[in-house]
C-alpha cells in the first residue's frame, strides 16, 4: 500500500501519448478526434456491481500493481489515464460489467513484471482512434461519466462512426489528488 502512495505522489507520471486528428467545436461542446497505439495494458475485470461500488477497489489494485506489489517488486512510476470500459444499457445506464486498463509505462512495454494479484492480468491492445469529450474535474462517479457520455453523443449525432456498445471513463489522475482533476470520456470510432 505504501508503495502505492509513494508511486501515486512521488513517482514519475507518463501520459499515454496520442496524434491529434482534429480539435472540434459543435453545438458549443468541444471535443478531438485522437489516434492511440497499441500497448500493453494491466487490466482486472468485475462483474455483479455497479460502477460506484467497485471501481476504486480495481483502481486500487492496478496502482498497487505498477507501485511495485508484482513478482519483481518493481514500482514503474505511474501512467495516465487509466481506462475504465463500460458497457451501457439501450437505457443508457451502465451495466454491471467493468474492465479497468492502465497503461504499463515505456520502459517496462517489452516485459512487464508479472503481477502478484491473480485478478490482474496483462492485455495487448491494438491501436484505437477515439472521439474524446473536452475534459471535466471532479472525482467523477458514474453519474458525471453517464452525463458527459449523453452530451457527447449529442453533439457526434446518429450517423457518426462510433461504437455504442461500450466507452471509456478515463480518470488522468492519482486518487489523493483533492483538485484540479481531468476526467474524459472517450467513444471508439469504427474503423472503416
Amino acid at each position: 500500500m505504501f508503495g502505492m502512495m509513494k508511486n501515486s505522489l512521488f513517482g514519475n507520471t507518463e501520459e499515454t501519448e496520442y496524434k491529434l486528428l482534429s480539435s472540434e467545436i459543435k453545438d458549443g461542446v468541444s471535443f478531438e478526434v485522437r489516434r492511440y497505439d497499441g500497448a500493453k495494458y494491466a487490466v482486472v475485470s468485475s462483474e455483479g456491481r455497479t460502477f460506484d461500488q467497485v471501481t476504486g477497489e480495481l483502481v486500487r489494485k492496478l496502482l498497487m500493481y505498477i507501485g511495485g506489489s508484482n513478482e519483481q517488486a518493481v514500482a514503474m512510476g505511474t501512467a495516465s489515464p487509466i481506462i475504465v470500459t463500460v458497457y451501457p444499457r439501450n437505457d443508457g445506464v451502465l451495466s454491471r460489467r467493468l474492465v479497468v486498463a492502465i497503461r504499463i509505462p515505456t520502459s517496462y512495454q517489452q516485459e512487464p513484471p508479472t503481477p502478484s494479484d491473480t485478478a490482474i492480468t496483462m492485455e495487448e491492445r491494438p491501436g484505437m482512434t477515439v472521439y474524446a469529450l473536452r475534459q471535466f474535474g471532479g472525482f467523477a462517479a458514474e453519474s458525471e461519466y453517464r452525463a458527459e457520455a449523453l452530451r457527447l453523443t449529442r453533439t457526434l449525432g446518429e450517423t457518426a462512426p462510433f461504437q455504442r456498445k461500450q466507452y471509456f471513463c478515463c480518470s488522468y489522475d492519482p486518487p489523493l489528488k483533492p483538485y484540479g482533476r481531468r476526467n474524459e470520456v472517450w467513444f471508439l470510432q469504427e474503423e472503416p
